[in-house]
């Protein structure tokens, strides 16, 4: 029974509709962590001197919410899906590059690579790859032969 009900939502959403449910999910939780243990601001200076990590915590449920939710829209409508996901770790890579600048951070470099190879740049693929690459094969007629 979960079987099925995991291949149909799979079909109802695609391969780029999991992607973004995945996604929501993940930078949801990461935004919840923030909220019940902040970590500390190591690097981060540059967002903390508005508000702290705990206000912060609300750009990635945000994203992550709108990202889900974006995973049940139609193909070319869930951009704002992909841009949602991609607005935290764009945020966080320029802070953790701007710590580096300054000198407060000397690791930043390294996490801000990371936040744009391993976020930025699989989401911007993500949003590139056509739902259905391959075309179906064709079916064979009835009654008549190759």
């Amino acid at each position: 029974m979960r079987c099925r009900a995991a291949r149909r939502l799979y079909k109802a959403l695609g391969r780029r509709g999991v992607f973004l449910l995945i996604l929501g999910v993940g930078k949801t939780c990461w935004g919840v962590s923030f909220l019940v243990d902040p970590p500390p601001d190591n690097g981060l200076e540059l967002l903390t001197q508005f508000c702290g990590l705990r206000h912060w915590a609300w750009l990635w449920i945000t994203a992550g919410l709108i990202t889900g939710f974006s995973a049940f829209l139609q193909i070319g409508r869930d951009k704002l899906g992909f841009r949602a996901a991609l607005t935290p770790p764009a945020v966080w890579a320029i802070a953790y590059a701007y710590a580096v600048l300054t000198g407060e951070y000397s690791r930043g470099g390294f996490v801000a690579i990371w936040y744009l190879t391993s976020h930025i740049g699989v989401i911007c693929w993500a949003a590139t790859v056509p739902e259905y690459s391959v075309p179906p094969a064709p079916r064979p007629r009835r009654g008549k032969a190759p």
